[in-house]
């Protein structure tokens, strides 16, 4: 089949690469403009125009979605577009011009987690488990009719990172087999069930924030689920303090204040919740250098009673 691939983040690129290495014809990989980033606002390009340039690949980067790129993308012919983490929602006549469909890989287990961050919100959510779900796309968002999905285990090990990998290379695999169901007719689409529906959206920077009166649970999935970016943080002696690591220990606070400082050793820094405390393992004071437990507090005077705020 005829394919063009519209994605741009690093959770794509595994898809692109195995479309790319398939039987079907990659006819071109459509991404975000570079844009400036950083300090020195020096350009950027997408992880997958970088994976598309490295492997000789026809490459579009339209500044907008407008009816003259919608003509170009006529003109290809394509049976399929496939969809990875694009970065912007196709309207309506863009997705009706594939002669099949256009495709959608989208890393949550549909209907939960619409949105732009399913992987993070289902971090900091509780969730034992997520997965990919490959759906048909039509003009609302993440609301197309199912084609496949593969369930996965959230590990208490694992960060947004770490589960934005291992759900790459399931969506990777998810689509290969979703597009030989479709080229050999066997594709069957269910609609989602609207009812279960929840909301993953885009963070914000004050998602990062801690409530030191959430329970340990909580705040411990809010720091996995903010990496990389917020990140999670709170305030000692006035100044951020990002917390990147740490660990939920079982432990009475009721004569305790949230954000109280219960021990500072080398092996954590122990700090009161709403409910039971967290042991904070790697952290990062405001223009400084991640730190283990041990580090920071060879450089830092925390003491028992202080007051992360």
């Amino acid at each position: 089949m005829k394919i063009v691939f519209f994605g741009s983040s690093e959770f794509a690129v595994e898809s692109l690469k195995r479309l790319a290495a398939s039987k079907n014809e990659l006819a071109c990989v459509v991404t975000q403009p570079d844009r400036q980033k950083g300090r020195h606002l020096l350009f950027s390009s997408t992880a997958v125009k970088n994976t598309a340039v490295s492997l000789g690949l026809k490459l579009l980067q339209p500044s907008k979605i407008d009816s003259a790129f919608i003509e170009s993308m006529k003109k290809m012919q394509a049976d399929i577009f496939v969809v990875v983490s694009y970065g912007l929602i196709l309207p309506r006549n863009l997705i009706l011009v594939p002669n099949k469909m256009a495709i959608n890989v989208h890393a949550s287990l549909l209907p939960k987690f619409r949105g732009a961050a399913p992987i993070n919100w289902a971090i900091i959510k509780g969730e034992k488990k997520t997965g990919i779900t490959i759906i048909k796309m039509n003009e609302f968002m993440d609301q197309g009719e199912m084609l496949a999905q593969q369930d996965i285990e959230i590990k208490t090990s694992d960060t947004s990172d770490t589960l934005n990998k291992k759900l790459s290379n399931l969506g990777a695999e998810s689509l290969v087999s979703a597009l030989i169901d479709i080229e050999q007719g066997k594709a069957v689409l269910k609609k989602q069930n609207s009812k279960e529906a929840t909301l993953a959206p885009k963070l914000k920077r004050i998602d990062g924030l801690i409530d030191w009166s959430k329970s340990a649970e909580d705040i411990f999935n809010q720091i996995r689920g903010t990496v990389p970016w917020p990140g999670s943080f709170s305030y000692w002696q006035g100044k951020l303090l990002k917390i990147w690591q740490a660990d939920v220990i079982a432990l009475d606070v009721a004569n305790l204040k949230p954000g109280e400082v219960i021990s500072a050793s080398r092996e954590g820094i122990l700090v009161a919740c709403g409910d039971g405390a967290i042991s904070i393992k790697l952290l990062q004071l405001e223009s400084g250098k991640k730190l283990s437990a041990d580090q920071f507090i060879c450089g830092h005077k925390i003491n028992k009673g202080n007051i992360l705020s």
